[in-house]
């Protein structure tokens, strides 16, 4: 579904990713992990179109999209929980979701995507008139994703979706992101719970300085003595 090919990108002359390759089949879970530092947000905004790779390929589908801007991007299917939810707090939990349904391909089916957001998490039918910046950082990760959802994706990047949250609102984020997998989502997932996203993902990337270092599936990496050593700290 998705292949990105030896991809370069540089802030300046600083190098962010360094011939980067990888593969997301379709119907996978696909977890990207790594320290601080290590290129995995910069890999999610290049694929998602907001940097511009210096060197490599993105295909989507068969099409290559490197350098594409983010709402081509968005408008072709695939889909962007950033880090920090980036939510519009002055705007009510209902006018972030339509502003979900803004692509193109999106827009005949709002109230079709909105319905079955609302019947995903109730809460957010509960606070449909709320400033979406008075709602619990639970809520708004609920919201992130409800809004996502809202353009129709058929592929999703979770970026550090549990970050920030409770325990118990955590599980809840990651049996969401299962939930929607079982129902034949194609989920690509940064998250710092290095154990838990190496448990639910069919494969897994290790990043380290901009580099791929480590892949296989999820339960290799995570039986894998230098990723436990490493992320684990076992």
């Amino acid at each position: 579904m998705l292949n990105v090919e030896n991809l370069s990108v540089h802030y300046g002359d600083a190098q962010a990713l360094d011939g980067v390759s990888l593969t997301v089949d379709e119907g996978a879970i696909v977890a990207i992990v790594g320290a601080n530092g290590a290129g995995k947000t910069s890999l999610i905004r290049t694929i998602a179109g907001m940097h511009r790779p210096t060197g490599g390929r993105i295909v989507f589908r068969g099409t290559d999209i490197a350098g594409l801007p983010s709402h081509r991007v968005c408008d072709l299917g695939i889909g962007q929980v950033a880090e920090g939810r980036q939510i519009f707090p002055s705007l009510t939990v209902s006018e972030n979701l339509d502003m979900g349904a803004m692509l193109p391909h999106a827009r005949p089916h709002r109230a079709q995507n909105r319905d079955r957001v609302l019947a995903m998490f109730p809460r957010l039918s509960e606070r449909i008139g709320q400033a979406a910046g008075t709602l619990s950082g639970g809520e708004q990760q609920m919201l992130a994703i409800g809004r996502c959802l809202m353009g129709e994706p058929t592929l999703i990047m979770f970026d550090e979706p549990s970050l920030g949250l409770a325990p118990t609102i955590v599980h809840d984020v990651l049996k969401t992101i299962c939930d929607l997998n079982a129902g034949g989502m194609t989920c690509v997932l940064v998250e710092q719970n290095v154990a838990v996203s190496l448990k639910i993902a069919s494969r897994a990337y290790v990043l380290e300085n901009g580099r791929v270092t480590l892949c296989g599936s999820g339960s290799d990496l995570l039986a894998d003595e230098r990723v436990r050593q490493a992320y684990l700290g076992i």
